[in-house]
């Protein structure tokens, strides 16, 4: 599937969870829930995916993780913070290059209005 495809699918998806529950609510609870959703339509998805940083000849296993990993294509990267900031967008900038893809989604559930909460990040890798 297209990517374009895929990420309008988990926008769609996230509209449908943050209606639901609203602004206000921990990281973690959106994380599940839209989880949850992408599952319940048909995409496959992984939580917390591992992502180890290779320096050099060094792979080292920090711990890092892509919060949702969608069609082994999209980053996803959940937050529900005040505002999202430019730490924010590198964070996900680095998974994309980490992981070795090209487009990610930063979403912040935190907001009244989750397409104001929503940034389409692309890796030029």
């Amino acid at each position: 599937m297209e990517d374009n495809k895929i990420t309008e699918r988990i926008i769609h998806c996230a509209i449908k969870v943050h209606t639901a529950l609203g602004p206000g609510l921990l990281e973690s609870a959106y994380k599940e829930c839209l989880f949850y959703e992408l599952l319940k339509n048909g995409l496959v998805v992984v939580k917390e995916k591992a992502l180890p940083l290779v320096y050099e000849e060094v792979k080292l296993e920090c711990g890092y993780r892509i919060d949702l990993f969608v069609e082994n294509s999209i980053v996803v990267e959940v937050k529900s913070v005040e505002a999202l900031h430019d730490i924010h967008l590198a964070q996900t900038l680095t998974y994309l290059k980490l992981a070795e893809r090209r487009v990610g989604l930063l979403m912040n559930f935190n907001v009244l209005r989750i397409k104001d909460g929503i940034k389409r990040v692309v890796n030029g890798y």
